[in-house]
């Protein structure tokens, strides 16, 4: 299916949105992960927190998979794929501390928000204007994640 990009400009777009697929991937993994593995006097807040932050990354992995289909490529979906093209670490083998979870998915949200905003010129410089309000949009919702999680680690 990537045959059908024939712009170099486009190519970078499509790359960029390969890579902001992986970062929400990964993020939505370690929210998950946490979500499971919390512990301590926030138990409750904080799985509930992470359970609204994981289901809202599930449905963006699917938005920006089709927008990469729409573009003319395909969506990156394994392990592998995404472990190559995240610029997210991965999650130690046994669960943090629970307000370290809060500190790592606080920087996670920062990560996916930066690579979403370094692929918004090259898809307004192309013209596309669905990729850059799907990226902006998105990069919305990373930086309130992020303003709350340090919020929460302010307490």
């Amino acid at each position: 299916m990537d045959s059908n990009l024939d712009d170099p400009k486009r190519i970078v777009v499509v790359d960029g949105l390969k890579k902001f697929l992986a970062d929400t991937y990964t993020l939505y993994l370690t929210t998950h992960n946490f979500h499971w593995n919390v512990t301590g006097p926030h138990f409750n807040s904080l799985h509930q927190m992470f359970m609204v932050q994981y289901n809202e990354l599930w449905l963006a992995v699917d938005l920006i998979a089709e927008r990469l289909l729409t573009l003319g490529s395909f969506a990156p979906g394994s392990y592998k794929q995404f472990a190559q093209l995240t610029s997210l670490p991965d999650v130690p083998d046994s669960p943090p501390e629970a307000m370290e979870m809060v500190s790592l998915l606080m920087k996670g949200n920062q990560l996916a928000a930066r690579t979403a905003r370094c692929v918004v010129p090259d898809a307004e410089e192309i013209g596309d204007q669905a990729t850059s309000d799907l990226l902006v949009s998105r990069i919305a919702v990373h930086e309130k994640v992020a303003w709350m999680l340090r919020a929460t680690l302010a307490g």
